[in-house]
């Protein structure tokens, strides 16, 4: 693992140095001891040099290198490969790992690459395939050992050995019976610990958790990370075991999951390439809609502004303060849809808590609007008043702002909360109701308040 980007680029330098004067043994001596996701790293930065470096390595390292690359590296990689080279490599892939790779080419390589995959493997491929975007299915892997009640330890032992080396973990092994109906699981540990004429069905654990394969790929992982296990069994509707989810996938699919709240949050819509991948019309079109949206709706703050117009006129410096109240009501309301929604992407918050986080929002908010409203109440008198000898700052007109202030954040609160979870209810992605979105709604309120005791107190 590189510590630093410095001593990264010093790598690459030092291998573009080692192929520039024909030094291959000696650059494939540095990599072999290197783990496949830090060569992966490597290749990013070395351009035409990639398809050199893959040929050095060994074929199961290269396959590894391989899955972590990124898919522009992998397309470049597959066009430049011999029809024997690209078997090699398919050879040495696991399936899910083939068929993310099938779902980011285009279509002539992947024609290519199913052309070179044996039968079983591309009717295995189609059958994932088939399944939906982000669901278990699409995610799972076929490659897992199956062990049957009756074996005896002895011979589950042997079918692991013999089977094992295919499989994308060992670790755990899934019990069936004759109609692949999922009946439990036995680990390794359990099987080194058992005699060896101990029958599978008698040690296996039957309290077996599973998922199936249309339940949402997101969910799928969030429970391998609250039971913490290495694999989970994917079903169908018949309680036949079909695949498994292993550990590595559902880190991906979690990586994936956040960054597409993070881009929502920030009123853009998701994209699956590296921000440095992407042109700069591709990054153009997942901004601009959520802009024109958001520009639209800000025009209903300057319709009211021009609504109080003539209060404004009367007390021009109440201009002053409305940036501060805006900004502070769209502070507060991104601090607590953000909060909200991570909770919900968490599943510690559900709807029916929605009284629940209004009482300690609300309560919070007098809290933090009252404190704000003190500070900036001693700031006008102190120093728009008394420091920079404005007479138009009136204790009045402070009063005014301070209360509007605490009301703003009020509101700011309970809007942040409770439109994500609102969202969820109505099955819509709760990240789209965070701060741009949040924020409009909120300036908007802001204003309405500040013009309203404006009127009340100041009598214009």
């Amino acid at each position: 693992m590189f510590e630093t980007e410095q001593e990264r680029d010093r790598m690459v330098e030092h291998i573009k140095d080692l192929i520039g004067r024909k030094r291959y043994a000696e650059l494939r001596d540095e990599l072999l001891p290197m783990e496949a996701a830090d060569i992966a790293l490597l290749c990013a930065d070395l351009d035409e040099d990639v398809p050199l470096v893959f040929r050095l390595l060994p074929k199961e390292l290269a396959a590894e290198v391989f899955v972590e690359l990124d898919s522009d590296e992998q397309e470049l990689l597959i066009r430049g490969f011999s029809n024997s080279e690209l078997k090699e490599v398919l050879d040495e892939l696991y399936l899910d790992d083939t068929v993310d790779i099938v779902e980011e080419m285009p279509a002539n390589v992947v024609k290519r690459i199913l052309q070179h995959s044996d039968p079983e493997t591309r009717k295995r491929i189609n059958e994932i395939l088939k399944y939906p975007e982000d669901s278990a299915g699409s995610i799972m892997t076929t490659e897992f050992v199956d062990l049957k009640k009756d074996m005896t330890v002895e011979d589950a032992l042997k079918r692991i050995r013999r089977t094992g080396p295919d499989k994308e973990t060992i670790n755990i092994s899934f019990v069936i019976d004759a109609n692949r109906r999922l009946l439990g699981t036995v680990s390794i540990r359990t099987l080194l610990l058992a005699e060896d004429d101990d029958v599978i069905g008698d040690i296996m654990d039957s309290n077996v958790i599973s998922v199936q394969t249309l339940d949402d790929q997101e969910d799928v992982a969030r429970m391998l990370s609250k039971y913490d296990f290495l694999a989970l069994p994917v079903v169908d509707t018949e309680n036949r075991l079909v695949g498994i989810v292993t550990v590595d996938d559902a880190i991906d699919v979690l990586q994936e999951e956040v960054t597409e709240d993070i881009e929502k949050m920030a009123a853009i819509l998701p994209t699956d390439k590296p921000y440095l991948k992407t042109g700069v019309f591709e990054t153009f079109k997942v901004r601009i809609p959520w802009l024109l949206l958001l520009m639209i709706s800000a025009t209903f703050t300057g319709q009211i502004i021009a609504h109080f117009e003539s209060a404004l006129a009367a007390f021009t410096v109440l201009t002053a303060y409305i940036p501060m109240l805006m900004d502070t009501g769209g502070n507060c309301g991104s601090q607590a849809s953000v909060t909200v929604i991570r909770g919900i992407s968490l599943n510690e918050i559900e709807f029916s808590d929605l009284p629940q986080v209004i009482w300690k929002e609300l309560r919070v908010s007098l809290i933090c609007g009252s404190v704000l409203a003190v500070a900036n109440f001693a700031k006008l008198i102190l120093v728009d008043q008394i420091l920079f000898h404005n007479p138009a700052v009136t204790v009045t007109v402070a009063f005014v702002v301070c209360v509007t202030l605490v009301c703003t954040v009020a509101c700011a609160k309970l809007v942040g909360c409770s439109l994500p979870m609102f969202a969820k209810r109505l099955g819509f992605d709760p990240a789209v109701m965070a701060s741009p979105f949040i924020t409009t709604i909120v300036d908007a309120i802001s204003l309405l308040i500040y013009f309203r005791f404006t009127t009340l107190i100041l009598g214009i």
